[in-house]
């Protein structure tokens, strides 16, 4: 997702793995000395959630962000401009990370807001915290996802008669339904970005055929158009505003 909220994650669970506050609760490292002198040392409950956070950094990054629709779309844009590996997949990624931690500012820091700051201060339990920090993602994700795509996994799930409300939305289905509405819109909007290119190629193709120039490969020679036309109009600005702006992220 964010730095910020790596370090907000971190920060959470570091007072609770440093210290123990009563013989109940669980400690960072256990140590346990034997008859004959030596230690035993056991990592906690604590630790290993720490760890599995940490693991699932990743899968987080794609189920609950909008990593997802920007990097496919800037992958179909590659593809369509012909440029091959160019711009190279580090840099699709990079500016996809960049353009998510853009579009994902509010609803981390409204999550730091309402869960991991008031934990910090001790002011709400951790079970608390995990359940209003969930709230900013839930929201963020149901604002997405189109009701034809939830209604599905609603009803697959079992949720035939519906929900009181929005927020009352399980994970379990809300998750898979906010996938499968940000590949439809990634590729709604390639294929937008597709056309103007292809129209090139064809253009471009139907001159050489008229030339006779049929061992010339129409790509070679519509590469610099489209190479030019994007430049001119600005392409790289337009694609990156244009999905900044596809995603809703105000809080209400």
């Amino acid at each position: 997702m964010s730095l910020r909220l790596l370090l907000a994650v971190l920060l959470a669970l570091l007072p609770a793995l440093a210290q123990a506050q009563g013989a109940g609760e669980l400690q960072l490292l256990k140590v346990t000395p034997a008859e004959d002198g030596s230690q035993t040392w056991s990592l906690t409950l604590q630790v290993l959630a720490l760890m599995t956070v940490l693991t699932l950094l990743p899968s987080i990054l794609l189920m609950f962000t909008s990593f997802t629709r920007i990097i496919v779309v800037l992958a179909i844009l590659r593809q369509a401009l012909g440029t091959g590996t160019t711009p190279s997949n580090q840099v699709l990624i990079g500016l996809a990370l960049f353009l998510t931690l853009f579009v994902m500012t509010p609803v981390v820091t409204e999550l730091y807001d309402v869960a991991v700051e008031p934990y910090l201060s001790e002011e709400i339990t951790l079970q608390q915290a995990m359940d209003s920090g969930v709230e900013p993602l839930h929201r963020f994700m149901r604002h997405q996802v189109r009701e034809s795509d939830l209604a599905m996994f609603a009803s697959l799930g079992g949720y035939e008669e519906g929900f009181a409300s929005p927020a009352e939305v399980p994970l379990t289905v809300l998750i898979p339904a906010f996938l499968t509405s940000e590949l439809k819109t990634a590729f709604q909007i390639g294929f937008l970005l597709f056309i103007p290119f292809v129209i090139i190629d064809l253009a471009v193709a139907s001159v050489l055929m008229s030339m006779g120039m049929i061992m010339l490969s129409p790509m070679i020679v519509s590469l610099p158009f489209k190479l030019m036309l994007f430049v001119l109009i600005d392409g790289w600005s337009l694609v990156m505003g244009t999905l900044a702006a596809s995603f809703y992220t105000g809080v209400v």
